[in-house]
């Protein structure tokens, strides 16, 4: 469910009137993550890393309040849920949305990430969840790349993160990624915890 809330109420209300109206309010970091532990665990148990990657982020940003508020036409929005939004290469080849919603249970989160993404490919028809607040992916496995940065629309203000393919080393996997968000929901502080937050959660992943 999602409700307005006055700005003037909330911690973002000095980002509010400083960057609602800004013609350009996206911020983007870039980060090298450590997914060793989710290899392994992909591989050991059967499981999509692009699952267990969109999992980790939905625990990670369940911690952290600014996730919960998205500035939405103009006003400022408080949700109670979360989701992670996948792309998926729908029956006809092209791509297709589906919105998961996120639950801290990884069975669950598997269960219906496995379940919506194949309706969606059947279908070609886009699972979205309007009273989330949605964290949108993009994962380019194809592509060997060092960052990507987001396309501002000026019509969805969710955050956004892209990744591309692992990269095997001898200790270690790593895997570069991107994170855009709109000022007016967090500042640089609060994205920094969120990638610091994740990494964590990636490495304790069972």
């Amino acid at each position: 469910m999602k409700t307005e809330v006055n700005p003037s109420e909330t911690s973002r209300a000095y980002a509010f009137d400083m960057w609602i109206k800004a013609p350009m309010p996206m911020v983007t970091l870039l980060k090298t993550l450590d997914v060793s532990r989710l290899v392994k665990t992909s591989r050991k148990h059967g499981l999509k890393f692009n699952m267990l990657m969109c999992w980790c982020i939905g625990k990670a940003a369940s911690g952290i309040k600014e996730f919960y508020l998205l500035p939405v036409d103009g006003k400022l929005m408080q949700y109670n849920t979360l989701a992670v939004n996948t792309i998926v290469i729908n029956s006809q080849g092209e791509v297709s949305s589906c919105d998961i919603p996120f639950s801290h249970d990884l069975q669950e989160f598997n269960h219906n990430y496995q379940c919506l993404t194949r309706q969606v490919a059947e279908s070609c028809i886009n699972h979205d969840l309007p009273d989330s607040m949605v964290i949108g992916t993009s994962a380019l496995v194809d592509c060997d790349i060092d960052g990507a940065i987001g396309m501002y629309s000026g019509i969805f203000n969710n955050p956004f993160l892209i990744w591309g393919r692992y990269k095997k080393h001898w200790i270690k996997t790593t895997l570069k990624l991107s994170f855009q968000f709109h000022h007016t929901q967090m500042d640089g502080a609060h994205a920094a915890r969120f990638l610091n937050d994740l990494q964590q959660t990636i490495n304790s992943v069972i």
